[in-house]
């Protein structure tokens, strides 16, 4: 079935945030276009769109909810187009200005974190509210750094007593010893994000003292064994790279007043085969295949649209999926 062209023009109040919205040398316009398969062009603070229809009211349906953004007061960065975009293509009746006012939230004196995506939102508010949550998809699409983000907000609002960030080291298995120091030193390339995303909320030395007092833990996977986690919010990082003898064991470290975090990508399963040369199965693997229908546990599911760093991340993930 062919659409027939159609055109048309919108025309916006404030010159202001219509200026906004067209971006520098109508660069934002220009992207639009580019998403939708569009024409727009402008005069003054109207845009002329023109295409076939489906595109066309898409289009529209873009400007407008950004248009209204601005006039809410937000700031509207170039990467925000695209996350805009995405989110509509997947509910078209959001209320993009509604639901940035419910999905901020304060992390820290110096942080708030706004979800950039459905996913992000369904996955943010999966966090608060469950206590185990499964949080599965390709890099770039925030899973640890939100995760992160929620337990140092429920930290500061003294609803769990520390933070306990912890990832299996198997990219050490073969180098581990040839790594200089000792072995908290030798481990601590492998908890590096973990850090990143402490230090992107909080200030260098709060971090440091809450390390010092043991009220935030980052440690590898091997070091929680034995030990009953309560009051606790404990986030396992690389998931995909735990056997499931080691997946269990960190599942059942739950304690009282408890939550945890387990990220992953299944598509990056770095676990080293064994003497008979097969590669162990994946612990977060066996573990969604488990535990989908387990009362209290969530699995949000991320995909390439939920990509949130450089716009090629997400086109360099599509293409290996494409692939595979």
């Amino acid at each position: 079935m062919t659409q027939t062209p159609q055109q048309n023009i919108l025309s916006f109040d404030d010159p202001r945030s219509a200026n906004a919205l067209f971006g520098p040398q109508n660069a934002n316009l220009r992207r639009i276009a580019e998403l939708d398969g569009v024409r727009i062009s402008s005069r003054g603070a109207s845009v002329t769109i023109e295409g076939k229809e489906a595109a066309v009211k898409n289009a529209v349906n873009l400007l407008g909810q950004l248009y209204s953004l601005l006039q809410a007061g937000h700031v509207l960065h170039p990467r925000d187009i695209a996350y805009a975009h995405g989110m509509l293509r997947r509910e078209p009746g959001l209320n993009l200005a509604q639901f940035f006012a419910e999905a901020v939230f304060v992390v820290s004196p110096r942080r708030s974190i706004t979800p950039k995506t459905l996913s992000q939102r369904d996955y943010v508010a999966a966090l608060r509210e469950k206590d185990m949550v499964f949080g599965v998809g390709p890099a770039g699409t925030g899973k640890t750094y939100l995760a992160v983000a929620v337990a140092l907000s429920l930290l500061l609002a003294k609803r769990v007593k520390r933070i306990i960030l912890t990832r299996p080291a198997v990219e050490a298995g073969e180098r581990l010893g040839f790594l200089p120091g000792d072995l908290a030193q030798k481990i601590n390339p492998y908890l590096r994000p973990l850090y990143d995303a402490l230090h992107d909320m909080l200030d260098f030395e709060r971090v440091n003292e809450m390390l010092a007092a043991g009220i935030i833990e980052v440690a590898p996977l091997a070091f929680m064994r034995g030990r009953t986690l309560n009051d606790s919010y404990i986030i396992l990082d690389e998931a995909q790279n735990t056997t499931p003898e080691q997946m269990k064991m960190f599942l059942t470290r739950l304690g009282y007043g408890s939550k945890a975090a387990i990220t992953g990508d299944i598509t990056q399963i770095d676990l080293p085969a064994g003497a008979n040369r097969e590669t162990p199965h994946s612990g977060l693997v066996h573990a969604l295949s488990l535990l989908g229908g387990v009362e209290g546990i969530r699995i949000v599911h991320f995909h390439e649209e939920d990509v949130i760093r450089h716009p090629l991340v997400g086109r360099i993930v599509k293409a290996y999926e494409h692939h595979k």
